[in-house]
Formats: structure tokens, C-alpha cells, sequence
């Protein structure tokens, strides 16, 4: 690890510290704070995938939620990772990172999505590399992802290695490690973005960052989607070198920085979320 990474470990663990130091009485407000972190994930992480729907859209499918008229394939999206995370932040402690868990997750994800019923919950069939496509016709392989005879295999090895890591490593170091190898895995024939971002807030909790319920790291990603594509690319392609590339975990640290800043550096008239901004911001000043 380099010093910009340990900065980086450094900064964001004194923010969990902190956040788990400090007495927020007022569940309600804090609800709220959760509520409004949900809609920007479920928003920007679909957007990230090429969904269209704003974070108005989104909160307005949630409050009215009708698993039977949703009117197209983004309002599908919607409703599946609404339910994944609302699963992660309900029942994370029982969650642990084991295949059959993803791939319940999976199936959470996909579940409202008609045309991917055939195929949720389960490993992919057909090769599914990252690839360019104009006018419905590939035209360029980005990425070779694993094919789907090597893919039980690789999971069953990145959840093993993973395991043992989580043991002797930084739990940031090792998720990082684990979202960069289940990417370029991408197990599932679809969702596979959206699912590591899930697997994301899971290990994150998992591992005492709870604070993650209240601010989107997935909004970061995509304020940063291009870096977020770049990052990926480079080290994926590092990966399969068997080279050491730190460009994504520079970045998913990054991300996380700037997460728990915007936690810090929420606007404090808002009128649902003042109250506790102005704790955190009094307390964490003066800490």
C-alpha cells in the first residue's frame, strides 16, 4: 500500500470512530436522513447503468409503489434495488458473503424485471463481455469477463480468498479487492453494476461502516462515472497480468472520503435533515 492509500484508510476510519462516538437521539430525523441516502443510491446507481429516471422520479415509484403497473424496464430497476438494499440495511448481521446470499441478492435485484426472470438468481449462460455496440450490434470487446464455464469456479475462489482476507487485511482494502474481482468476473448474466454496489453497502456495514445508510456513495460514482470506468478498466486489465495496479483502490477509497464528507457537509437548513447536520458538524469540529 502507498501513503496516499494509507491517508486515505486513515481519514475514513477517524470518520467511523467518530460516527460511532457521537448520540443522535433523534430517530426520526435520522430516518429521514436514511431515507433520502436510498433514493440518491437507487437513482444514480440505476442512472449508472443507463436507466433515466431522476431522484424525484424514483422517490415518487417508492412512495406509490405498484408492483403491478410499472411502466417500463427503469421503474422495474427501481423497485429491485430498493428492495436489495432495504434488505442489506434490515437484515445485514444474518447477510454474510457466501454465493447463495449473492445470489439471492441477485434475485432481489432482478425480481420486478420481466425479461430477466429467466436468468436472476443464477450464474450466467452465455459470455457477457464489457463491450462497445452501435445500433444494437457489438462492435468492439472492452473487457473479457470470465466465461461461463470458469465463472462457478472464480466465485467460489473470490469468496474463499476474500473470507481469509477479511482476516489479515484492511476490511477496505479487501472490499475494494472484492468489488474489482467480482467486476471483472460478472457473474450474472445482468445487474452485475448495480449488484456490487449492493455488495458494497453490505460489506461496508458489515464491517462497522453503518454510517453508509445515510450518505450514497453511489451518487459519488456517479458524479465520477467516468473515473469510476477508467479505474476499473485499467486495473481489471492489471488484474489479469497478475500486475499490481492501485489506480481502483485509490479511487474506491476516494469515493468513500467523499462520501462521509457529504455526510459532514449536508446543508443544514434542510428541514428533514438540519438537526442532525448541525450535531455532526458541532461535534465532529470540535473532536
Amino acid at each position: 500500500m502507498n501513503n496516499q492509500i494509507l491517508k486515505l484508510i486513515a481519514e475514513i476510519d477517524e470518520f467511523k470512530g467518530f460516527w460511532k462516538g457521537i448520540n443522535i437521539s433523534n430517530q426520526e430525523m435520522l430516518s429521514r436522513f436514511r431515507i433520502i441516502a436510498t433514493i440518491e443510491s437507487i437513482g444514480s446507481s440505476t442512472r449508472i447503468e443507463g436507466a433515466m429516471l431522476t431522484d424525484r422520479e424514483v422517490e415518487a415509484i417508492l412512495e406509490g409503489l405498484n408492483t403491478n403497473s410499472f411502466q417500463n424496464r427503469d421503474e422495474q430497476e427501481v423497485a429491485g434495488y430498493a428492495d436489495a438494499i432495504r434488505q442489506i440495511y434490515s437484515s445485514y448481521s444474518e447477510i454474510n458473503l457466501t454465493e447463495n446470499n449473492i445470489k439471492y441478492l441477485h434475485k432481489l435485484l432482478m425480481n420486478y424485471s420481466t425479461k430477466d426472470h429467466w436468468h436472476m438468481g443464477a450464474y450466467k449462460k452465455n459470455p457477457n463481455h464489457v463491450a462497445v455496440f452501435k445500433n444494437g450490434k457489438q462492435t468492439q470487446i472492452i473487457f473479457e469477463t470470465a466465461s461461463p464455464f470458469e465463472t462457478p469456479y472464480k466465485m467460489n475462489e473470490l469468496i474463499n480468498d476474500c473470507q481469509k482476507k477479511f482476516n489479515e487485511a484492511h476490511p477496505l482494502i479487501v472490499i475494494s479487492e472484492f468489488v474489482l474481482r467480482f467486476l471483472a468476473i460478472h457473474p450474472f448474466q445482468d445487474g452485475n453494476g448495480r449488484l456490487s454496489r449492493i455488495l458494497t453497502n453490505l460489506l461496508l456495514i458489515k464491517y462497522g461502516y453503518d454510517y453508509v445508510q445515510y450518505s450514497s456513495h453511489e451518487r459519488i460514482i456517479e458524479a465520477n462515472k467516468k473515473q469510476y470506468y477508467i479505474s476499473l478498466r485499467k486495473s481489471q486489465q492489471a488484474l489479469k497480468e497478475s500486475q499490481p495496479e492501485f489506480i481502483w483502490t485509490v479511487f474506491f477509497l476516494e469515493v468513500l472520503k467523499k462520501q462521509k464528507d457529504s455526510l459532514l457537509e449536508k446543508n443544514s437548513t434542510r428541514k428533514t435533515c438540519g438537526y442532525i447536520t448541525l450535531i455532526i458538524l458541532k461535534n465532529y469540529r470540535t473532536c
